[in-house]
């Protein structure tokens, strides 16, 4: 009965493990008190898996320096994306994941 147990179990993670990836998730909503940052940088990769966006950022005063960095971010915002594309954004932070909305092409300086 053990083996049969184990076996089943052992077939249920192979299978979950050979799953189509699922869709892009909707981004979910800033909590009310979460607080954002206005971003501005360069689109360098775009990472359909993940659901998010490799981006080289200027300086976010009084949050952080200036990086390249993963930013998660919505289905359509993922859709529209174009690498090299310099863009502005509001940044927010959900859980260990930081997240950009209002995802926006800006003139280049």
């Amino acid at each position: 009965m053990k083996t049969t147990r184990l076996l089943l179990l052992a077939s249920a993670l192979l299978l979950a493990g050979c799953a189509k990836p699922s869709a892009p998730a909707a981004a979910p909503a800033p909590a009310a008190t979460a607080p954002s940052h206005p971003v501005r940088g360069i689109i360098v990769d775009i990472m359909p898996a993940q659901s998010a966006l490799m981006v080289k950022h200027e300086d976010i005063p009084g949050f952080m320096p200036a990086m390249t960095m993963l930013f998660k971010v919505d289905a359509p915002t993922l859709k529209a994306a174009t690498k090299d594309q310099t863009i502005t954004a509001t940044l927010y932070q959900q859980g260990d994941d930081f997240w950009l909305r209002d995802v926006k092409p800006a003139a280049t300086k």
